[in-house]
This record gives C-alpha cells, structure tokens and sequence, in this order.
C-alpha cells in the first residue's frame, strides 16, 4: 500500500450468475452515503419494485443519493421490446446526466449489463461514453449478469459472482432482506 499513490474513478462491473451483484454496488452507495460522498443510482430493469434499498435510500438518504428505477421490470415481464429499448434508453439517458455532473462522485448502474446483452443499447456507445466523458474522479458501477468482454476489459474492477446453491432451486420464494 505505501508504494500506492493517487485517485481514479473507477470502473467497476459486478457480473456473473450468482447473487450480489446488485448488492455489493448498493453496499458500495452506503460506504459513499457513509463519507458524505454525492451518488445516485439508475435501476435498469427493477422499474417500481419496493425493494429495501430504494425505500431505505429514498427515505433517509435522499440528500445524498439520488434514486431513479427506470426500467418497466424483466424482460419476460414486459414482452414488449420497444418499450423496453426505450425505457433502457431513458435510464442510460439519465445516467450520462448523472455521470457527467463532477459533483456526484459515484453512480450505480444496476443491471444494466442486462439491458447491454439484449442489445437495448449499443454497447460500443456506453464504452465510448466511459472512455471519453466520465469525469476523471467518479466512479461507476455496471451490474448485471452476461457483462459484456468489451465492458470488462474496459473496467479497472471486475468481479464474477459464481452460483453455488440456491434457495430457489428447492422451492424457495424471493424473501424481504435477502433478494429485495
């Protein structure tokens, strides 16, 4: 560490089958909301979802965080491929306002590898963006399962998150605290 100097804004991809993708970025907005660091988040799929952490950040972080759940749910929800192509656009769209605002220091882009691998965005456009326009001190978080290879070489981090065991594999629903 003593031969470490220097910030950068990271890149950072959470992927891979199994769960805390989402998580480790939400954990991540809480270290930044701990710091009295500005960040915001764009969901790119979730849509309306009560989930703890939008209720948790909307309620008592709101001064520090700004929260956008900007998609219409999953893609098997919806059946609807322009709309769901217009709705990634809309949060893509906020997220480069987000991003290029050099007071927010860090900003979550949850799921929207999802949103990349079924082509509702060009990839090459957000590679672009990443590469030419993010301020040089803020960081960005990508999550979702099926990153794609040209969005993990780009980042400085890339983690994969590997499928062990499930509970839903033995029946088991989606619970309060753990899944949302």
């Amino acid at each position: 560490m003593a031969t470490k100097e220097g910030e950068k804004g990271l890149v950072i991809v959470h992927t891979g089958a199994g769960k805390g993708k989402s998580s480790s970025g939400f954990g991540m907005i809480l270290r930044c909301i701990a710091h009295e660091m500005p960040c915001a988040v764009v969901q790119f799929i979730k849509g309306g979802w009560d989930t703890g952490e939008r209720r948790l950040i909307e309620t008592h972080f709101a001064g520090l965080c700004q929260f956008y759940a900007m998609g219409e749910g999953f893609t098997w929800e919806t059946q609807d491929r322009e709309r769901d192509i217009a709705a990634a656009r809309r949060g893509w769209e906020k997220a480069k306002e987000l991003i290029r605002n050099p007071a927010i220091r860090m900003v979550l882009l949850d799921e929207i590898n999802i949103a990349l691998r079924y082509d509702y965005l060009p990839v090459e456009e957000v590679l672009t963006f990443l590469r030419e326009e993010k301020p040089p001190l803020t960081h960005v978080v990508l999550t979702g399962r099926n990153a794609k290879p040209e969005l993990m070489e780009l980042a400085d981090l890339v983690t994969e998150m590997a499928l062990v065991k499930h509970p839903f594999r033995a029946g088991i629903k989606a619970q309060p605290g753990v899944e949302f």
